[in-house]
């Protein structure tokens, strides 16, 4: 007697999936790197504060956290 096949999301994600789910890692990773980037900016006709540069590095952290990264 054969076992009924699993639902889909029990198998093995296949190349597309795979991809598209890359596509969105990368797609996270780069906007966490731009929002850290706007936060350590050194621009010299403008002041930045430390808070600034903290408030990037948490709101990259929070991007990465909230896609499993």
């Amino acid at each position: 007697m054969t076992q009924p096949r699993s639902d889909a999301s029990d198998a093995t994600p296949g190349p597309e999936d795979r991809l598209s789910q890359l596509e969105a890692q990368v797609a996270t990773l780069a906007e966490a790197v731009r929002v850290l980037a706007r936060g350590l900016e050194d621009i010299p006709s403008q002041d930045v504060s430390p808070e600034e540069a903290a408030r990037g590095a948490r709101l990259a952290h929070e991007l990465l956290l909230s896609q499993g990264l």
